[in-house]
């Protein structure tokens, strides 16, 4: 009779590719199935995140997904509507290293069907082009304003000094899209990266780690460096994140989030996915952050009327007047961490309908 002694090694002191690999196996697994949009929509994050940063990956990473890769033929012709997030899974898995060729065959399909035709966003069109001329294949061979579309609305940086986070994660998901989630330079013109600042501000005003990661990211493929106010306050966001596991853990928590912090991480050299990861159902969690002071920031403003100005050294008094400590102190970081702070508050005040007879 032997004893067998069972050696639990902490998740935590698990290699970086072993840790990933079991943040794949948890959503390929473990959170939701397969036939569920959210389950398509989180594992094409995951993996295309993983792509695109290079993050080694062990043996067997991905043998949790070899069950979809095989039925993704099938997938996709019963949820056509789906094909951008099929194709993405598809495509990520093969230049990840999963043996296989579906992708190019797929994409033709998809092109012959139409399928990017039927879009209404420009957004979603570029999106089609890129995931299918990663084999080839332009879907819209007939549209050749496309590009010239949505670099137009990335230059209208007015847009980007108020609060609009639809238009803000169209702005970085155009730069991704453009730069071949930076593998090539997009070519960004400069109000379109005074666009990226002004969008910056306000997703810091408003203590927003999701959209400002993706904003630094997007900044980083644009060949730029992001303030470092902004970056340093999301490594510190990064390592609060918690993570749960067990069959029970509720999946509405903040896993996007953790992605586009570690992401952001893995772009700027810093450590990615430090976190334990067991082969499990897991949760994230952000720690709660301190409170924003955008809100209270618009509301000052809106009171104002027609004292309002475009001029923040007018307007500094009555709007740190207004905040509380902490939001005093978030609003003084704002102010460093970007040059272009009072041109970004000259559209925030929203100035423009003054003299206008209606």
């Amino acid at each position: 009779m032997s004893n067998v002694i069972h050696l639990n090694v902490p998740s935590q002191r698990l290699t970086g590719a072993a840790r990933r690999a079991a943040l794949i196996a948890s959503f390929a697994q473990h959170r939701r199935f397969g036939d569920d949009v959210f389950w398509l929509k989180e594992n094409a994050e995951l993996l295309n995140i993983l792509e695109c940063t290079g993050l080694r990956l062990p043996d067997q990473a991905l043998a949790p997904h070899q069950g979809f890769y095989d039925q993704v033929e099938k997938r996709l012709g019963f949820f056509p509507q789906y094909y951008r997030f099929l194709l993405s899974i598809c495509l990520d898995l093969e230049d990840l290293g999963l043996p296989g060729n579906k992708a190019e065959a797929l994409s033709r399909w998809v092109a012959r069907e139409g399928l990017a035709e039927a879009e209404l966003s420009d957004l979603q069109r570029l999106e089609a082009r890129r995931l299918m001329m990663r084999r080839g294949v332009d879907p819209l061979p007939g549209d050749g304003g496309l590009e010239e579309r949505v670099r137009s609305f990335i230059d209208r940086s007015e847009t980007f000094a108020m609060p609009n986070k639809k238009a803000a994660y169209e702005l970085t998901h155009i730069v991704f899209y453009l730069s071949e989630y930076g593998r090539r330079d997009p070519q960004l013109s400069t109000a379109a990266m005074i666009s990226l600042e002004f969008a910056g501000i306000l997703a810091y005003l408003d203590q927003n780690a999701d959209l400002l990661a993706e904003i630094c990211v997007a900044l980083r493929y644009a060949g730029q460096e992001p303030s470092d106010v902004w970056e340093t306050w999301l490594e510190r966001e990064t390592h609060q994140f918690t993570v749960e596991s067990g069959p029970q853990v509720s999946t509405a928590d903040n896993y996007h989030d953790y992605f586009v912090c570690n992401w952001l991480m893995a772009v700027s050299g810093r450590d990615a996915f430090r976190k334990g990861a067991p082969d499990e159902r897991m949760a994230f969690f952000r720690a709660a952050p301190f409170a924003a002071p955008l809100r209270e920031i618009s509301e000052c403003m809106f009171r104002l009327e027609d004292a309002r100005s475009a001029d923040w050294n007018r307007m500094r008094s009555h709007v740190e007047d207004s905040l509380s400590e902490m939001g005093h102190e978030i609003l003084c970081q704002a102010q460093k961490s970007s040059e272009k702070f009072e041109d970004f508050f000259a559209g925030f005040a929203r100035t423009g309908l003054r003299g206008v007879a209606l």
